[in-house]
């Protein structure tokens, strides 16, 4: 069987959520099933650590697809041709991205679909693209993956899709994500900290990630725990972010706030590892990974209590309304003040963490492709 994927998000050194979920699945699929073709569809020259296996078949389509008039042109030209040309039976798209071109069968993993519910936290082009096409992409896909059951009765609900056609496979964690011992922490924290614990929040800095509550909520604490904490804040900047820095420039104690911008994983991994929370507040998510990478590293978490989170964390969380500000400090406070609380939330997510991997979702992905 020939198996044309869009790869377009494997980006050297920039992989995202959905990035890491075509990384991790595709690497475990190529390599698990040799009797199979996969011809990878790049819309970039591509670097070699992403060609997983020798069954695999690279190749760079039309211009990059980073704009929604790009998207249109590759997804409705690029794509159809190059499905045509390779003789593909199946048409996996890990983004959700489909072409209505194509007579291909086609697979859609369509993570969440916050623009449907927040569509101004999104420009005007992007946001018009994504709630044009994305329910006929999902009327269009004859298999529809997603990553959370919030995610599932989301898209069914709101592009009534019947539930049958949609499986959840739920993400997994980087094995770089682990517990580091206390002098390893202590030198983390004196790279990036100036040796002060902090809390670390992880993800593009985008208006739907909550960052202004957060850091409201962080001067709030500040303010009342007389410690000195910072917050640091992982992720390089999406769109929209004018109301962020104006908040950070009010706060009275931004200086406590370090903007890393993005990590390579390893330095990441070990500094996530040495904080003394996730503060993980947004206002919607389809599944939330830095929750899991949290509890892989034995670092406590504070969470929101909305869309699929309550569902990915289980007990093993602080949940906050994510809305409230007061809220979130509330949980910033308890977990510093209160005893035993942050031992118990990271035993719970010791336990919690066995139930996320990235072997079971992509075992979880090939059974959908194979019900196709």
């Amino acid at each position: 069987m020939k198996i044309a994927v869009n790869t377009r998000l494997l980006i050297k050194d920039k992989l995202d959520g959905i990035g890491w979920f075509t990384f991790e699945t595709l690497r475990r699929i190529c390599h698990s099933h040799p009797e199979h073709e996969f011809i990878f569809l790049f819309d970039r020259p591509w670097n070699p650590e992403f060609i997983f296996s020798k069954n695999v078949t690279p190749v760079v389509i039309g211009l990059p697809a980073r704009h929604p008039f790009l998207w249109f042109i590759w997804f409705e030209f690029s794509v159809p041709r190059a499905l045509k040309k390779y003789k593909a039976d199946i048409f996996l798209s890990p983004d959700g991205y489909l072409s209505l071109r194509t007579k291909c069968p086609s697979v859609a993993v369509i993570h969440d679909i916050n623009f449907f519910h927040r569509p101004k936290d999104l420009p005007i082009l992007s946001r018009w693209y994504y709630n044009f096409f994305f329910p006929r992409y999902a009327r269009k896909a004859q298999r529809i993956g997603t990553v959370s059951e919030f995610s599932k009765s989301d898209i069914s609900d709101s592009y009534h899709i019947s539930p049958e056609k949609i499986d959840v496979m739920y993400n997994g964690a980087n094995e770089l994500y682990r517990p580091i011992d206390s002098e390893s922490q202590k030198r983390c924290r004196e790279k990036i900290t100036e040796g002060k614990r902090f809390f670390i929040f992880i993800g593009t800095l985008h208006p739907r990630k909550n960052l202004v509550n957060l850091l409201l909520a962080f001067d709030s604490f500040s303010k009342a725990s007389n410690k000195e904490f910072k917050l640091v804040i992982v992720g390089a900047r999406f769109f929209l972010t004018s109301e962020l820095d104006r908040v950070y420039k009010s706060m009275k104690y931004s200086k406590n706030v370090i903007f890393s911008g993005r990590l390579e994983p390893q330095e990441l991994a070990t500094t996530l590892a040495s904080a003394e929370a996730l503060t993980f507040v947004p206002h919607f998510e389809g599944f939330g990974i830095p929750i899991i990478e949290a509890m892989n590293c034995d670092v406590p978490v504070i969470a929101s209590n909305v869309t699929s989170l309550p569902e990915v964390a289980g007990d093993a969380a602080i949940f906050c309304n994510p809305s409230d500000v007061e809220d979130i400090s509330k949980a910033m406070k308890r977990i510093v003040f209160e005893p035993g609380l942050r031992e118990d939330l990271i035993n719970k997510g010791s336990v919690r963490r066995m139930r996320y991997s990235w072997d079971s979702t992509a075992k979880n992905l090939w059974e959908m492709i194979e019900k196709l």
